[in-house]
């Protein structure tokens, strides 16, 4: 792994935020409302499931720059009704996940200042959280579009960004729970396939963990 490259793409967790939900939201252009029973890489979920899954995920990472801080057992944007701001994602899971794509990266992108965000009893800089949810954006974003039928893959230069980082955020204590292990690929795999196959996934497969 090269040190300097990690640092820079956890420095500018932001950027890579904002190029993450960017290729998201074109895979939101895939969703039909006959696609939201299709099966997703994520064998326990439906499309819908999925969305709904964004949705609370992008709540999340707006609490967590809003605040500093994030309670996971109870992660929901304290000022306001959410409902109010993005639609229901209930009755229109892609509005809402859109509505909130936009709220969430413009409070990130406003925010001042490197900071640190405090996840339970942890701290962590803000490069490092906005990093982790680009990681997690892109792969749902691939998923989404897997969901929909089409093979849509990660640009080259945010998978390679985003590989230098999955070291860091994934232990080996995560697999088998939180994340599926990681997909055998042969060894002229692209970006795209390295970076959603470190996750478990292939094209065609599922996959236990999300």
């Amino acid at each position: 792994m090269n040190a300097g490259s990690t640092t820079a793409a956890l420095t500018g967790g932001v950027a890579l935020l904002e190029r993450a939900m960017g290729y998201t939201l074109g895979s939101l252009q895939l969703v039909t409302s006959a696609a939201m029973s299709n099966r997703t890489p994520c064998s326990e979920w439906d499309l819908r499931a999925l969305l709904l899954h964004m949705n609370d995920s992008l709540l999340t990472m707006h609490e967590a720059i809003a605040v500093g801080h994030l309670d996971l057992e109870d992660a929901t944007v304290t000022h306001g009704d959410p409902t109010a701001h993005y639609g229901d994602p209930a009755v229109d899971p892609v509005a809402s996940l859109r509505n909130r794509a936009c709220r969430m990266v413009g409070a990130w992108a406003n925010a001042r200042g490197s900071g640190e965000i405090s996840i339970v009893d942890r701290e962590l800089t803000s490069g490092i959280v906005a990093a982790t949810g680009a990681v997690e954006v892109t792969v749902h974003g691939w998923d989404v579009a897997r969901a929909c039928g089409q093979d849509r893959p990660v640009p080259p230069a945010l998978a390679l960004e985003l590989l230098e980082l999955c070291p860091l955020l994934v232990s080996a204590a995560d697999r088998g729970t939180r994340f599926a292990l990681p997909a055998y690929l042969p060894p002229d795999a692209g970006p795209s396939d390295r970076l959603v196959g470190y996750f478990g996934r292939v094209s065609g497969s599922r996959t236990s963990h999300s």
